[in-house]
């Protein structure tokens, strides 16, 4: 069964975010490590897939396109944040608004992937508040993903 819903997930982040996963941007998030030993790009299409799990799994009605596009572009920021540079400071509190600036640029957003991608690091940014289930629903995949990728590269490291 989890082989099952594993598939169907990649096939659903496929069929809505083919142009995205194709895209110059995200081929270039490949290259940056954003977790332990993840790539950006591996971390986006992970929170990707526990978005729809979490989803699924509580039996939400919820737009599927949405946050399937949300979930992808969520940090689409397009640098790598563990260079030494003044503008990669506190990039936890402002990658957020570079990842939707790149991301409005790059493609055609709705409101609601904008605030899953502006909300997506709440509570760290306190005054950036999910409004919709779905920035909620990435909020929530994110922390989940990136605790599970963090705790991977420490054990791979202490092995």
């Amino acid at each position: 069964m989890a082989d099952e819903n594993k598939r169907q997930y990649d096939s659903i982040i496929r069929r809505y975010g083919d142009d995205i996963l194709n895209s110059e941007g995200m081929n270039d998030s490949k290259r940056y490590i954003q977790h332990g030993d993840t790539s950006v790009y591996d971390h986006c299409v992970s929170v990707a897939d526990m978005s729809l799990k979490i989803a699924n799994t509580l039996k939400l009605k919820f737009d599927t396109v949405t946050l399937v596009r949300g979930s992808l572009l969520h940090d689409y920021f397009l640098y790598d944040w563990h260079e030494k540079d003044a503008s990669h400071r506190l990039h936890g509190y402002h990658h957020s608004e570079k990842a939707l600036s790149n991301a409005k640029r790059d493609f055609e957003l709705n409101e609601v992937e904008e605030d899953m991608i502006r909300s997506h690091m709440f509570p760290l940014n306190i005054s950036k508040v999910p409004r919709h289930k779905e920035s909620v629903i990435l909020c929530l995949a994110d922390k989940l993903v990136s605790a599970a990728e963090v705790l991977h590269g420490i054990i791979w490291r202490a092995s």
